[in-house]
């Protein structure tokens, strides 16, 4: 996942700087006024409203209750000893996550008369549902040499902090509708990018192998992520005074995540809801501060008074 982060990012930027080496230099030729150019950053905060599927995504994922595999040596009727496997599981109890979350971003672009190019970094405070206690108890039974339950055993497991948090980056493209320096504007963007998604889960589950009920993957504590890739459309009421602006937002961001993967294995994303698909789909709105730095060109104009 980090690499196909790392090649997204490179490829934006190295995409930008070349955009801005050949066309931007290309003054002489008419079709770029490279002087004009000037950059921005800025920082935002918004309300995110999750679909009904995200919603189900999150809280069936995060809240997968699982079993807890061991290898115990058990008795039969005839006094015989043998190594079996137990499946040890157990019930406990979080407070569900919501359907909504803040979400946070820095900006950093450049804007060429009305037209405007920038990176959206954007990341969350992580969602906690906290450990209703330290431990808790799972039972396993063991079957008899006719399959009957002889024995139940009871043993104790950990129990973490359930959490999920997501962060990203989008490459956006905006216009200006009512030109380059009015005080208030109207900028409908568009964008795409990548998103990772982070799940903690309850405790050290572990998931067996369909093929190999004798083997399986245990979970740790730990962050497991899974990758999407996004488009992202917004549009912005801005009130702009000379280098600093403050603006209104709102808009849909689409994003489709990938399986995630637990060690070697796959969970299914899709049980018990069968029509999820990892769907993370938000709608925001929210408020946002524009630092728009000075062009070559107004800094010439500037000096010149």
């Amino acid at each position: 996942m980090k690499t196909k982060i790392t090649s997204f990012i490179t490829f934006a930027v190295a995409s930008l700087l070349a955009f801005s080496a050949s066309a931007f230099a290309e003054a002489e030729a008419g079709f770029y006024e490279s002087d004009h150019v000037r950059g921005f950053i800025s920082i935002g905060a918004d309300y995110r409203g999750m679909r009904s599927e995200f919603h189900d995504y999150v809280n069936n994922i995060a809240f997968r209750n699982g079993i807890h595999m061991e290898e115990a040596y058990v008795q039969d009727s005839d006094s015989s000893v043998r190594l079996d496997t137990l499946a040890f599981a157990g019930s406990f109890k979080y407070s569900k996550f919501n359907d909504y979350y803040l979400g946070l971003h820095v900006n950093f672009g450049a804007q060429y008369k009305q037209f405007l190019t920038w990176f959206d970094v954007n990341f969350m405070p992580p969602q906690i549902s906290e450990r209703p206690a330290k431990t808790y108890s799972a039972s396993a039974g063991v079957e008899g040499s006719d399959g009957s339950i002889e024995e139940v055993r009871t043993k104790k497991y950990p129990l973490y902090d359930v959490e999920w948090y997501s962060y990203g980056i989008d490459w956006m493209f905006g216009w200006k509708l009512f030109g380059e320096n009015t005080i208030i504007n109207l900028i409908p963007s568009v964008g795409f990018g990548l998103n990772l998604i982070n799940f903690h889960f309850a405790s050290n589950f572990d998931l067996v192998y369909m093929e190999n009920p004798n083997k399986w993957d245990t979970m740790r504590d730990r962050d497991y992520s899974t990758l999407a890739t996004t488009f992202n459309s917004e549009l912005e009421l801005r009130l702009e005074f000379s280098r600093f602006a403050i603006g209104g937002y709102g808009g849909y961001r689409f994003i489709r995540y990938n399986e995630l993967k637990i060690e070697s294995r796959t969970m299914n994303n899709t049980v018990p809801y069968q029509n999820t698909d990892a769907i993370g789909d938000t709608w925001f709105a929210g408020l946002r501060i524009t630092w728009l730095f000075l062009s070559d060109w107004q800094k010439k104009q500037r000096d010149r008074l």
